[in-house]
Parts: structure tokens; C-alpha cells; sequence
């Protein structure tokens, strides 16, 4: 009998975040950190495409610099849902890469996200969203945020998340082009642990500190020309662990104004900031 295959090639969202701060208060037992952060949703990403089979299989069709096909994060996503579900079909995974790596922007955790939510649907796993972001957990401290896919509040790892309504906003996004290791950022010893827990439930809901700004800014001395550079055109934050700085701007005529005059020296990319993922309409989610 031939293979029955069930070709799906609707474009699956999977959209870049901000940290508009982030505050490291400590360091658990298990190695990991306790966070503080706001996570905004942007309506800019990744892209994938699923092509689900009958034979079991899991692979990708696209190549992706420097990351071996077992080491893929959508890859170990999929298997992951697969094993956990005992789901007899597999899958092939083309990724439309837009996000950098090593950016600060939680492009792979949000790939990750995509790949358990559409997969837990064309495979028809059933799992509930906190089922899900509990999986999520396992690949990445960000990819239950996508999972969820609200702009929150969040502490603990970055996992335990309260949807908060930021409204429209506005940023332009500046790539030096350095990718920089999360883990050492984290595992770096002149990394600020000790922060002050604030109260999340009254916190201002807008951009601010972020921890491993410092040692990032340590790390890749020449990101600090970057940051002066900047300033010009606003405060410069950096996203996560960097290397990703972003300008706010009230607007979205002054963000594509200041995004015009600065593309003639970095690459650069106007965004919209939104409460609700792109993923969340592609699944057909009212909520």
C-alpha cells in the first residue's frame, strides 16, 4: 500500500521577543538563575513549514550553519513530542530563518514553541497549553513564553508567567553581528546575581535594567561603540543576553523614520510590539 502523506504547507509563525528588563536575583541549587523579566512578543521571526509522513521519520530540509541536525532545537523539539506521545508518525521541518543566533532575541526557544504546538496538532497529541509549556521547559527557560504566547511578566527561570497588556509599541532592532552564548553569559563570574526582587505585580511595564548587559558589554568590548552610537537616537537596551540592542519609539513612523537613517551603517529591522503571538492565530486559538 503507498504511503499516505499529509502535506502541509501553511506557514507555521514563530516570533522573535524582547526582554524590556531583565534582573538576576539569584542562583538555585540546580545550577539555574532565578529571574525577573518582562517579555514583549514581536510580531517579527522565524518561519516554519511542516511536511508530516507516515514512516516515522524526523528531519530537516534545510541546512543551518554550525548546528549538526541532532543538535537542531526544532528537531529535539519534534522528538521530544513524538517519544512523549508515542506518535508513530514523523515529520520534515523546513525552517525559515530570519531571527540571528546568539541575538538575544529567543529565536531558537521560539522555533521550539512552534514546533511542539503545530506538531501537537497535525499530530493530534492532544496535549493541553500547560502541558505543553511544561514540555517546552525541558528544551529552554524562554519556550514556555512562546508556548503561552502573550507578552508577560515572568520569574522563577523565565517560566512562571503573567500575561500583562503592553499595547502597541514600537522598536528598532540593531544587529552587530556577534553571537553570544547564553550560557556564558550566565556562567560568567562578574555577572550581577543579587538584584532586589521587586514587587511584579506593580511594576512599570516599560523598558529598563538588564543584568547581563554588563558582562556582555565585557565580553564583546566593541558592542559599547554600538551602545554610544545609539544614543543618539534614544536609550539603547539590550535584549537578553545580547547581542541585540533596541530603540523605542512612540510610533510607527519614528521607528521606520530612525531605522532608515541607521541601516546605512548596521542591519537593522523596524518591529511592532504586540500582546498576542502570531502563533496563537495560526492555531486557531480564541482566547
Amino acid at each position: 500500500m503507498t504511503s499516505q502523506i499529509e502535506n502541509t504547507r501553511k506557514i507555521w509563525s514563530a516570533p522573535a521577543k524582547l526582554n524590556l528588563f531583565l534582573h538576576i536575583i539569584g542562583r538555585r541549587p540546580d545550577g539555574y538563575h532565578q529571574l525577573q523579566t518582562l517579555f514583549q512578543i514581536l510580531n517579527w521571526g522565524d518561519e516554519l513549514l511542516f511536511t508530516v509522513n507516515d514512516n516515522g521519520q524526523i528531519r530537516r530540509t534545510c541546512n543551518i550553519d554550525d548546528v549538526p541536525e541532532a543538535e537542531d532545537i526544532c528537531i529535539r523539539a519534534a522528538q521530544l513530542l513524538k517519544n512523549r506521545c508515542g506518535v508513530q508518525k514523523g515529520v520534515e521541518i523546513e525552517l525559515l530563518k530570519r531571527v540571528p543566533m546568539g541575538a538575544g532575541l529567543g529565536g531558537g526557544s521560539s522555533d521550539a514553541a512552534t514546533v511542539l504546538c503545530a506538531l501537537n496538532q497535525l499530530w493530534s497529541c492532544g496535549l493541553t497549553r500547560q502541558q505543553l509549556a511544561e514540555l517546552g521547559l525541558e528544551l529552554g527557560a524562554d519556550v514556555p513564553v512562546f508556548v503561552n504566547g502573550y507578552s508577560a511578566c515572568a520569574q522563577g527561570r523565565g517560566e512562571k508567567l503573567q500575561p500583562v497588556s503592553l499595547r502597541s509599541r514600537y522598536y528598532v532592532l540593531v544587529f552587530p553581528g556577534i553571537a553570544i552564548s547564553t550560557a556564558e553569559v550566565f556562567s560568567h563570574p562578574l555577572l550581577k546575581r543579587d538584584s532586589v526582587p521587586i514587587d511584579m505585580s506593580t511594576v512599570s511595564l516599560q523598558p529598563g535594567r538588564n543584568d547581563c548587559e554588563a558582562v556582555a558589554l565585557q565580553m564583546y568590548p566593541e558592542l559599547e561603540s554600538v551602545r554610544q552610537d545609539l544614543s543618539e537616537w534614544g536609550q539603547p537596551r539590550m535584549s537578553g543576553t545580547g547581542s541585540t540592542f533596541f530603540l523605542s519609539f512612540d510610533n510607527k513612523k519614528a521607528a521606520i523614520s530612525a531605522a532608515s537613517e541607521l541601516e546605512c551603517r548596521y542591519n537593522v529591522q523596524p518591529v511592532h510590539g504586540v500582546d498576542r503571538s502570531h502563533l496563537l492565530d495560526d492555531l486557531s486559538v480564541d482566547l
